[in-house]
Protein backbone atom coordinates (compact mmCIF):
# COMPACT_ATOMS: atom_id res chain seq x y z
CA UNK A 1 0.00 0.00 0.00
CA UNK A 2 1.46 3.32 -1.07
CA UNK A 3 -0.90 5.64 0.82
CA UNK A 4 -0.04 6.89 4.28
CA UNK A 5 -3.15 8.73 5.43
CA UNK A 6 -6.60 10.13 4.75
CA UNK A 7 -7.65 13.79 4.87
CA UNK A 8 -11.24 14.93 5.26
CA UNK A 9 -11.50 18.25 3.40
CA UNK A 10 -14.33 20.33 4.83
CA UNK A 11 -15.75 23.84 5.12
CA UNK A 12 -15.47 24.62 8.84
CA UNK A 13 -17.43 26.71 11.30
CA UNK A 14 -16.73 29.20 14.11
CA UNK A 15 -15.81 27.76 17.49
CA UNK A 16 -14.94 29.44 20.81
CA UNK A 17 -11.44 30.71 21.30
CA UNK A 18 -10.19 32.57 18.26
CA UNK A 19 -10.47 33.26 14.54
CA UNK A 20 -8.43 33.19 11.38
CA UNK A 21 -9.20 36.78 10.54
CA UNK A 22 -6.44 39.24 9.61
CA UNK A 23 -6.67 42.27 11.89
CA UNK A 24 -6.54 45.86 10.67
CA UNK A 25 -2.92 46.21 11.82
CA UNK A 26 -1.90 43.27 9.64
CA UNK A 27 -1.34 40.83 12.50
CA UNK A 28 -2.96 37.45 12.13
CA UNK A 29 -5.51 36.61 14.78
CA UNK A 30 -4.43 33.25 16.25
CA UNK A 31 -6.64 30.36 15.22
CA UNK A 32 -8.77 28.44 17.70
CA UNK A 33 -6.39 25.49 17.58
CA UNK A 34 -3.92 27.61 19.58
CA UNK A 35 -6.43 28.20 22.36
CA UNK A 36 -6.10 31.99 22.21
CA UNK A 37 -9.05 34.37 22.44
CA UNK A 38 -9.77 37.02 19.83
CA UNK A 39 -7.92 40.29 20.54
CA UNK A 40 -9.81 42.67 22.80
CA UNK A 41 -12.27 44.77 20.83
CA UNK A 42 -12.38 42.44 17.81
CA UNK A 43 -15.67 41.11 16.44
CA UNK A 44 -17.03 37.80 17.68
CA UNK A 45 -15.79 34.55 16.16
CA UNK A 46 -18.98 34.20 14.12
CA UNK A 47 -18.51 37.64 12.63
CA UNK A 48 -14.86 36.92 11.87
CA UNK A 49 -15.81 33.63 10.28
CA UNK A 50 -18.51 35.06 8.04
CA UNK A 51 -16.39 38.06 7.08
CA UNK A 52 -13.57 35.68 6.16
CA UNK A 53 -15.89 34.04 3.64
CA UNK A 54 -17.79 37.05 2.28
CA UNK A 55 -15.00 39.63 2.53
CA UNK A 56 -14.75 43.12 3.97
CA UNK A 57 -16.34 45.06 1.10
CA UNK A 58 -18.81 47.64 2.46
CA UNK A 59 -21.57 46.35 0.22
CA UNK A 60 -21.35 42.93 1.94
CA UNK A 61 -21.41 44.29 5.50
CA UNK A 62 -25.17 43.89 5.87
CA UNK A 63 -25.02 40.25 4.74
CA UNK A 64 -22.05 39.56 7.05
CA UNK A 65 -24.01 40.91 10.01
CA UNK A 66 -27.13 38.99 8.98
CA UNK A 67 -25.38 35.61 8.83
CA UNK A 68 -23.38 36.32 12.00
CA UNK A 69 -26.68 36.85 13.80
CA UNK A 70 -27.85 33.48 12.53
CA UNK A 71 -24.97 31.97 14.49
CA UNK A 72 -25.94 33.98 17.55
CA UNK A 73 -29.46 32.57 17.29
CA UNK A 74 -28.12 28.99 17.44
CA UNK A 75 -25.80 29.69 20.37
CA UNK A 76 -22.99 31.79 18.88
CA UNK A 77 -20.94 28.98 17.39
CA UNK A 78 -21.20 25.98 15.08
CA UNK A 79 -21.10 22.23 15.78
CA UNK A 80 -19.78 21.64 12.25
CA UNK A 81 -16.16 21.03 13.25
CA UNK A 82 -16.85 18.56 16.04
CA UNK A 83 -19.30 16.66 13.85
CA UNK A 84 -16.60 16.40 11.17
CA UNK A 85 -13.93 15.34 13.67
CA UNK A 86 -16.36 12.64 14.86
CA UNK A 87 -16.82 11.46 11.27
CA UNK A 88 -13.03 11.23 11.02
CA UNK A 89 -12.78 9.13 14.17
CA UNK A 90 -15.50 6.79 12.97
CA UNK A 91 -13.88 6.47 9.56
CA UNK A 92 -10.52 5.60 11.16
CA UNK A 93 -12.24 2.86 13.18
CA UNK A 94 -13.99 1.54 10.06
CA UNK A 95 -10.67 1.43 8.21
CA UNK A 96 -9.04 -0.48 11.07
CA UNK A 97 -11.89 -2.99 10.86
CA UNK A 98 -10.88 -3.43 7.21
CA UNK A 99 -7.24 -3.99 8.23
CA UNK A 100 -6.21 -0.53 7.02
CA UNK A 101 -4.25 1.36 9.65
CA UNK A 102 -4.47 4.74 7.96
CA UNK A 103 -4.62 7.87 10.14
CA UNK A 104 -7.55 10.16 9.35
CA UNK A 105 -7.04 13.92 9.64
CA UNK A 106 -9.43 16.84 9.16
CA UNK A 107 -8.53 20.08 7.38
CA UNK A 108 -10.91 23.06 7.18
CA UNK A 109 -11.05 25.74 4.54
CA UNK A 110 -12.44 28.50 6.76
CA UNK A 111 -11.30 27.73 10.31
CA UNK A 112 -8.70 25.84 12.26
CA UNK A 113 -7.24 23.34 11.81
CA UNK A 114 -6.79 24.94 8.39
CA UNK A 115 -5.93 22.91 5.32
CA UNK A 116 -2.72 24.91 5.06
CA UNK A 117 -1.62 24.12 8.64
CA UNK A 118 -2.66 20.47 8.42
CA UNK A 119 -0.76 19.97 5.15
CA UNK A 120 2.36 21.52 6.72
CA UNK A 121 2.11 19.36 9.84
CA UNK A 122 1.54 16.18 7.83
CA UNK A 123 4.46 17.00 5.55
CA UNK A 124 6.78 17.53 8.51
CA UNK A 125 5.58 14.21 9.94
CA UNK A 126 6.67 12.42 6.79
CA UNK A 127 3.40 11.97 4.91
CA UNK A 128 3.86 11.94 1.14
CA UNK A 129 0.83 10.28 -0.42
CA UNK A 130 -2.66 10.70 0.98
CA UNK A 131 -6.25 10.09 0.01
CA UNK A 132 -8.42 13.20 0.19
CA UNK A 133 -12.18 13.11 0.76
CA UNK A 134 -14.14 16.23 -0.09
CA UNK A 135 -16.95 16.43 2.44
CA UNK A 136 -19.61 17.67 0.03
CA UNK A 137 -21.96 15.36 -1.89
CA UNK A 138 -22.48 17.47 -5.01
CA UNK A 139 -19.98 19.15 -7.32
CA UNK A 140 -19.80 22.83 -8.20
CA UNK A 141 -17.17 25.51 -8.61
CA UNK A 142 -17.99 26.80 -5.11
CA UNK A 143 -17.64 23.37 -3.51
CA UNK A 144 -15.43 20.72 -5.06
CA UNK A 145 -13.38 23.00 -7.31
CA UNK A 146 -12.93 25.43 -4.44
CA UNK A 147 -11.65 22.73 -2.09
CA UNK A 148 -9.27 21.25 -4.63
CA UNK A 149 -7.80 24.68 -5.36
CA UNK A 150 -7.26 25.29 -1.64
CA UNK A 151 -5.54 21.93 -1.18
CA UNK A 152 -3.31 22.54 -4.20
CA UNK A 153 -2.32 25.94 -2.82
CA UNK A 154 -1.45 24.36 0.53
CA UNK A 155 0.72 21.76 -1.21
CA UNK A 156 2.51 24.39 -3.29
CA UNK A 157 3.62 26.12 -0.09
CA UNK A 158 5.44 23.01 1.09
CA UNK A 159 9.12 22.43 0.41
CA UNK A 160 9.59 20.77 -2.98
CA UNK A 161 11.09 17.63 -1.46
CA UNK A 162 8.34 17.35 1.17
CA UNK A 163 5.20 17.88 -0.86
CA UNK A 164 2.22 15.61 -0.37
CA UNK A 165 0.44 14.06 -3.33
CA UNK A 166 -3.30 14.02 -2.70
CA UNK A 167 -5.59 11.63 -4.56
CA UNK A 168 -9.18 12.79 -4.16
CA UNK A 169 -11.95 10.19 -4.07
CA UNK A 170 -14.48 10.35 -6.87
CA UNK A 171 -17.83 11.97 -6.00
CA UNK A 172 -20.38 9.67 -4.36
CA UNK A 173 -23.71 11.51 -4.68
CA UNK A 174 -25.46 8.39 -6.01
CA UNK A 175 -23.67 5.72 -4.00
CA UNK A 176 -26.12 3.50 -2.08
CA UNK A 177 -24.07 4.02 1.07
CA UNK A 178 -24.98 7.70 0.99
CA UNK A 179 -28.52 7.50 -0.36
CA UNK A 180 -29.29 4.51 1.84
CA UNK A 181 -28.14 6.36 4.95
CA UNK A 182 -30.38 9.31 4.07
CA UNK A 183 -33.37 7.01 3.53
CA UNK A 184 -32.76 5.25 6.86
CA UNK A 185 -32.63 8.57 8.70
CA UNK A 186 -35.86 9.80 7.09
CA UNK A 187 -37.65 6.59 8.07
CA UNK A 188 -36.46 6.92 11.64
CA UNK A 189 -37.36 10.60 11.94
CA UNK A 190 -40.86 10.09 10.51
CA UNK A 191 -41.62 6.94 12.50
CA UNK A 192 -43.64 8.84 15.11
CA UNK A 193 -46.07 9.95 12.40
CA UNK A 194 -46.98 6.40 11.41
CA UNK A 195 -46.91 4.94 7.90
CA UNK A 196 -50.15 6.54 6.68
CA UNK A 197 -49.24 10.09 7.70
CA UNK A 198 -45.67 9.65 6.46
CA UNK A 199 -46.94 8.40 3.10
CA UNK A 200 -49.19 11.42 2.64
CA UNK A 201 -46.66 14.05 3.74
CA UNK A 202 -44.97 16.23 1.16
CA UNK A 203 -41.33 15.08 0.78
CA UNK A 204 -38.91 17.93 0.01
CA UNK A 205 -35.18 17.44 -0.48
CA UNK A 206 -32.99 20.51 -0.02
CA UNK A 207 -29.49 21.63 -0.94
CA UNK A 208 -27.59 24.91 -0.71
CA UNK A 209 -28.59 27.39 -3.38
CA UNK A 210 -25.84 28.58 -5.72
CA UNK A 211 -25.74 31.32 -8.39
CA UNK A 212 -27.55 30.28 -11.56
CA UNK A 213 -24.53 31.21 -13.67
CA UNK A 214 -22.43 28.69 -11.72
CA UNK A 215 -25.11 26.00 -11.76
CA UNK A 216 -25.26 26.12 -15.55
CA UNK A 217 -21.54 25.32 -15.88
CA UNK A 218 -21.42 22.24 -13.64
CA UNK A 219 -23.23 19.09 -12.52
CA UNK A 220 -24.40 20.37 -9.11
CA UNK A 221 -28.14 20.51 -9.78
CA UNK A 222 -28.40 17.24 -11.77
CA UNK A 223 -26.42 15.42 -9.08
CA UNK A 224 -28.64 16.84 -6.34
CA UNK A 225 -31.77 15.79 -8.22
CA UNK A 226 -30.39 12.29 -8.82
CA UNK A 227 -29.63 11.91 -5.11
CA UNK A 228 -33.20 12.95 -4.31
CA UNK A 229 -34.62 10.50 -6.86
CA UNK A 230 -32.58 7.59 -5.47
CA UNK A 231 -33.57 8.32 -1.87
CA UNK A 232 -37.22 8.65 -2.88
CA UNK A 233 -37.01 5.29 -4.69
CA UNK A 234 -35.51 3.69 -1.58
CA UNK A 235 -38.42 5.07 0.44
CA UNK A 236 -40.93 3.82 -2.14
CA UNK A 237 -42.21 7.33 -2.81
CA UNK A 238 -43.51 8.26 -6.24
CA UNK A 239 -44.01 11.93 -5.32
CA UNK A 240 -41.29 14.22 -4.03
CA UNK A 241 -39.73 17.58 -4.87
CA UNK A 242 -36.46 19.48 -4.55
CA UNK A 243 -35.80 22.97 -3.22
CA UNK A 244 -32.86 25.15 -2.37
CA UNK A 245 -31.96 27.13 0.71
CA UNK A 246 -29.52 29.62 2.21
CA UNK A 247 -29.20 31.87 -0.83
CA UNK A 248 -27.54 35.25 -0.35
CA UNK A 249 -30.11 37.88 0.59
CA UNK A 250 -28.00 40.58 -1.09
CA UNK A 251 -27.52 38.69 -4.36
CA UNK A 252 -27.64 40.82 -7.50
CA UNK A 253 -27.96 37.80 -9.80
CA UNK A 254 -30.48 34.93 -9.62
CA UNK A 255 -29.72 31.83 -7.54
CA UNK A 256 -31.12 28.34 -7.92
CA UNK A 257 -34.65 27.83 -6.68
CA UNK A 258 -37.33 27.36 -5.55
CA UNK A 259 -36.44 28.48 -2.06
CA UNK A 260 -37.36 25.98 0.65
CA UNK A 261 -39.80 28.42 2.27
CA UNK A 262 -41.58 28.96 -1.04
CA UNK A 263 -41.66 25.18 -1.53
CA UNK A 264 -43.38 24.75 1.84
CA UNK A 265 -45.95 27.41 0.92
CA UNK A 266 -46.52 25.69 -2.44
CA UNK A 267 -47.05 22.37 -0.68
CA UNK A 268 -49.66 23.98 1.53
CA UNK A 269 -51.37 25.49 -1.50
CA UNK A 270 -51.60 22.01 -3.05
CA UNK A 271 -53.32 20.70 0.07
CA UNK A 272 -50.42 19.16 1.98
CA UNK A 273 -51.01 18.75 5.70
CA UNK A 274 -47.42 17.81 6.54
CA UNK A 275 -43.97 18.35 5.07
CA UNK A 276 -40.73 16.46 5.60
CA UNK A 277 -37.55 18.32 4.67
CA UNK A 278 -34.40 16.27 4.13
CA UNK A 279 -31.22 18.40 3.74
CA UNK A 280 -29.35 15.99 1.46
CA UNK A 281 -26.95 18.72 0.35
CA UNK A 282 -25.42 18.82 3.85
CA UNK A 283 -23.51 16.07 5.67
CA UNK A 284 -23.67 17.43 9.23
CA UNK A 285 -25.78 19.92 11.15
CA UNK A 286 -24.52 23.51 11.03
CA UNK A 287 -25.96 26.98 10.57
CA UNK A 288 -27.63 26.31 7.21
CA UNK A 289 -29.51 23.44 8.84
CA UNK A 290 -29.89 24.67 12.43
CA UNK A 291 -31.03 28.18 11.48
CA UNK A 292 -32.27 28.15 7.89
CA UNK A 293 -34.32 24.99 8.40
CA UNK A 294 -34.84 24.49 12.13
CA UNK A 295 -35.82 28.13 12.69
CA UNK A 296 -36.85 29.80 9.41
CA UNK A 297 -38.39 26.86 7.51
CA UNK A 298 -40.04 25.53 10.67
CA UNK A 299 -41.59 28.96 11.24
CA UNK A 300 -42.82 29.05 7.65
CA UNK A 301 -44.46 25.65 8.13
CA UNK A 302 -46.11 26.86 11.34
CA UNK A 303 -47.45 29.95 9.58
CA UNK A 304 -48.88 27.67 6.88
CA UNK A 305 -50.44 25.40 9.47
CA UNK A 306 -48.66 22.25 8.26
CA UNK A 307 -46.81 19.63 10.28
CA UNK A 308 -43.03 19.81 9.91
CA UNK A 309 -40.17 17.38 10.24
CA UNK A 310 -36.60 18.35 9.44
CA UNK A 311 -34.90 15.05 8.87
CA UNK A 312 -31.31 14.56 10.03
CA UNK A 313 -28.06 14.81 8.11
CA UNK A 314 -26.03 11.64 7.49
CA UNK A 315 -23.32 12.55 10.03
CA UNK A 316 -21.78 9.33 11.34
CA UNK A 317 -24.46 6.95 10.05
CA UNK A 318 -22.89 3.48 9.66
CA UNK A 319 -23.85 3.15 5.99
CA UNK A 320 -22.27 6.49 5.15
CA UNK A 321 -19.07 5.89 7.10
CA UNK A 322 -18.91 2.36 5.73
CA UNK A 323 -19.19 3.73 2.20
CA UNK A 324 -16.28 6.10 2.77
CA UNK A 325 -14.19 3.29 4.26
CA UNK A 326 -14.96 1.02 1.30
CA UNK A 327 -14.04 3.74 -1.19
CA UNK A 328 -10.77 4.42 0.63
CA UNK A 329 -9.98 0.70 0.70
CA UNK A 330 -10.68 0.40 -3.02
CA UNK A 331 -8.40 3.33 -3.79
CA UNK A 332 -5.65 2.05 -1.49
CA UNK A 333 -5.71 -1.32 -3.24
CA UNK A 334 -4.95 0.14 -6.65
Amino acid sequence: MNYDGVLLIAFGGPTPGGCNRIQADGEACPGPEHGNPCPEGSPTEAHCFVQGILGKAPERASRVNEVAHHYHDIGGFSPFNEHTFRQGRKLAAALRARKLNLPVEVGLRHWGPSLRDVAKRLSEAGHRRMIGIIMAPHQSKVSWDWYITTVNQAVEELAADKRIAFTVLDPWWKHPGFTGAVADIIRGDAKAWGEARFGEAEMIFSAHSIPMAISKSGPYVPQFEETAALVAKDLGRAKWSTAFQSSASDATQPWTGPDINDAIRAAKAKGAKDVIVSPIGFLVDHVEVLYDLDIEAKQTAAECGVGFIRSGTVGGHPKFIGMLADLVAERAAR
